[in-house]
């Protein structure tokens, strides 16, 4: 039997309660609101302490005679007449340039190679001492060596940058392979679900969180790497800015170039945070059911 449908007029509002109307239209007006509070209060979390410090070392620095420490207003000026001129083509583009080409193959070869590693025990017993013994040796050290192999151009910097980066990428993205849900492959084995496919919805997919982790790990490796190998035989870079202007005494610039690092790293990081939050929306989303949010 059907249940009764009601047809008739809605039931009127009881004695002293607001309409129903307005309370709806002012509820958007509510969510847009906390959310315009919301975003002013994560930017007041990211200012205030870079505004503290930024106060702190102008006071350190207005009652310093220290030639090695300039005050921020010399360094705004220097960073002004330095990185708004051809050196935003000649040295800071070229970096950035080797930053991300090294990064993206480092993350091609790791994602690849340890998924190949996660899925296989026997290919990960056959090169895992060879591999945890190219772990350990410090990129920097690799640099003399990369120079005589690749010479004093962009590959060996690109190489330097990879051979840094790879290894959190690779080492995350075995474990992660290596936690897939049992109960998710035995499903997926008895659907007759494999190849491809497989390894795009399940391995892959599953592994993903870790996978996010370790890019972002390189990712902090690879602005340290970008400096280094631009700091040995090279003619362009910021490495290579900094360093000289550090041998020629130019206190202000030197300083106007680590500023511009690291805001380099901080829109990178930010850059990051963004596609990682589009990547892992459905992790998130399960952590926060999890959480009971």
């Amino acid at each position: 039997m059907s249940r009764p449908t009601q047809t008739g007029p809605a039931a009127p509002a009881p004695a002293g309660s607001a309409p129903a109307g307005p309370r709806a239209a002012a509820a958007p007006r509510r969510t847009r609101g906390g959310t315009a509070r919301r975003a002013g209060s994560r930017v007041l979390h990211v200012l205030l302490l870079p505004t503290v410090l930024i106060g702190v070392y102008a006071y350190a620095s207005a009652t310093s005679s220290s030639y090695y420490t300039p005050t921020p207003d010399l360094i705004a000026a220097a960073f002004a007449e330095l990185w708004f001129s051809e050196r935003l083509f000649s040295d800071v583009l070229p970096s950035i340039a080797r930053l991300l080409t090294g990064f993206t193959l480092a993350a091609l070869i790791g994602v690849s190679l340890g998924v190949l590693l996660g899925m296989s025990s026997r290919v990960r017993a056959t090169l895992e001492p060879v591999l945890e013994f190219l772990r350990a040796i410090p990129p920097p050290v690799l640099v003399p060596l990369m120079i005589l192999l690749a010479g004093i151009d962009d590959s060996m910097k690109v190489m330097v940058i990879v051979s840094g980066c790879v290894w959190p990428i690779l080492l995350n993205t075995v474990e992660g392979v290596r936690a897939v849900d049992p109960v998710l492959a035995d499903t997926a084995r008895c659907y007759g679900i494999g190849g491809t496919t497989r390894l795009r919805v399940l391995v892959l997919r599953s592994a993903s969180p870790q996978i996010m982790a370790g890019l972002r790990l390189a990712l902090s490796l690879a602005i340290i790497l970008m400096v280094i190998s631009e700091m040995f035989a090279s003619s362009s870079g910021l490495g290579f800015a900094i360093v000289q202007f550090q041998r020629s005494f130019a206190i202000p610039e030197m300083w106007a170039g680590m500023v511009l690092l690291g805001l380099i790293g901080f829109a990178l990081s930010a850059l990051f945070e963004l596609a990682e939050s589009r990547v892992l929306y459905w992790y998130r989303g399960l952590r926060a059911a999890h959480r009971g949010e």
